[in-house]
């Protein structure tokens, strides 16, 4: 379901809806052309006209104003907004439940705003590097914080259309990463992120390394013609001389864990996700909900040498969480690596990509573990059509994302050839 279809339930954001940013503005005035052709093309839908209602309800509230037309009247009242901003953090505190005084609640929304710049600023800076002058953010809207002060520029026609649409999308953004906040903390996700470290550090890795120490490996790979996908690869503690065209040189971080008196190496990544990540999973996903759509807040990525190392990972994983006085539960088992079809659900996402998925449920907590062989790593990491620098491109652009984030009419993107640009660009890297 995509973000920008019939069917997004982010109303107030789209381009083509009743709250669309155009170049002029127009204060409620019944009888205008601009009205009319509103109303024919937005009143349709009785949904249509809920929805829109209900966001426009919203707006007065935090603005305390009881129509359209009142709005102008603020845009100089620097005394009243300062009054007003105080009033709607007090109900935006009480909305997504912030404990604290006035300046806890101001600080806390003004960390929403942050993670609704850190989303344009990641998509700037890796999967839309090739656009960063087109889309950074405009400088009034990157350095405001305040959800009154943002409102009063979407309704400022002194403001120019990129700068309102922008200040919006904050907004919608601003949301998102509240209700991202109230889900972590009705969970407690980071005490739980600090108890999986806790439980990993003190029953899975093995003792003969310190807690953080980590052993260097590199992987030395050789790729097909056709598809770059691992053909064979070596492990190699030196760097080799000169790599051929279709050589690779992979660094791992490697831990070690202890299974019948042998030491086994993993590389391994422990992720937490980031308010950023889980906003942009939320618009793929075309929902506000965290708790429905980010059900892999806790990830552990594990890279050993063989299937037969994998087998043993995840028994002593079962068995250490046992030492921990707690019975781990796998679920939603997906495992292609020794052949097999992954019915890959995201937009974007290869069916073909050969991997171990599950979630483990231990200790309160639920886990997604996603284990790879040396080769299955380094297709995810290479492999056309699978190389997850690539997936990234595929499921921003085909999940509706980047229209919805930047809309045509405003950026002036074509979409179809800066997705197709920068999945070139992204092979040409990783193969080069």
């Amino acid at each position: 379901m995509s973000v920008v279809g019939a069917n997004s339930i982010f109303t107030a954001m789209k381009q083509n809806g009743p709250f669309r940013v155009n170049d002029d503005l127009s204060y409620g005035h019944v009888f205008t052309a601009h009205s009319r052709n509103w109303i024919r093309t937005f009143c349709l839908e009785p949904v249509t006209v809920t929805k829109y209602r209900a966001v426009r309800e919203h707006i007065f509230d935090l603005l305390q104003v009881d129509n359209y037309q009142d709005i102008p009247k603020l845009f100089d009242k620097k005394v009243d907004i300062i009054k007003r901003s105080q009033r709607a953090y007090t109900l935006l505190g009480n909305l997504y439940g912030i404990q604290g005084d006035a300046n806890e609640i101001q600080s806390r929304i003004k960390s929403y705003a942050s993670s609704a710049d850190a989303v344009i600023s990641y998509l700037k800076n890796k999967v839309l590097n090739n656009q960063c002058s087109n889309i950074e953010l405009s400088n009034e809207i990157e350095t405001t914080h305040n959800p009154v002060e943002l409102l009063l520029i979407i309704f400022n026609p002194q403001y120019h259309k990129k700068s309102r649409f922008e200040a919006k999308r904050k907004l919608v953004l601003m949301g998102l990463a509240a209700s991202i906040d109230q889900r972590e903390r009705e969970t407690d996700i980071e005490n739980k992120f600090s108890n999986f470290l806790n439980f990993l550090n003190r029953y899975v890795w093995s003792p003969a390394l310190k807690i953080g120490e980590l052993q260097n490996a590199y992987l030395h790979s050789f790729h097909d013609l056709d598809e770059f996908s691992c053909t064979k690869v070596d492990i190699v503690e030196n760097i080799p001389g000169k790599l051929g065209e279709r050589e690779k040189l992979t660094m791992v971080k490697r831990r070690l864990f202890q299974f019948n008196d042998k030491h086994i190496p993993v590389y391994v990544t422990v992720r937490k996700k980031d308010s950023a990540a889980k906003i942009l999973k939320l618009l793929r996903k075309n929902e506000k909900n965290p708790a429905v759509a980010v059900d892999d807040e806790l990830g552990l990525m594990a890279v050993l040498d063989c299937t037969a190392d994998i087998k043993h990972f995840v028994k002593h994983l079962t068995k250490s969480a046992v030492k921990a006085d707690s019975i781990m539960v796998l679920e939603d088992i997906t495992d292609t690596l020794t052949g097999g079809y992954y019915h890959a659900s995201s937009t974007g996402s290869n069916s073909h990509t050969p991997m171990l998925k599950f979630f483990a449920r231990l200790g309160g907590m639920r886990v997604e573990f996603i284990i790879h062989t040396n080769e299955t790593y380094l297709n995810y990491r290479y492999q056309r059509g699978v190389a997850h620098d690539e997936y990234e491109v595929r499921r921003l652009f085909d999940s509706g994302v980047a229209e919805f984030l930047f809309p045509e009419d405003i950026y002036q993107i074509d979409m179809s050839y800066i997705k197709q640009s920068q999945l070139d660009s992204f092979r040409k890297k990783i193969e080069s």
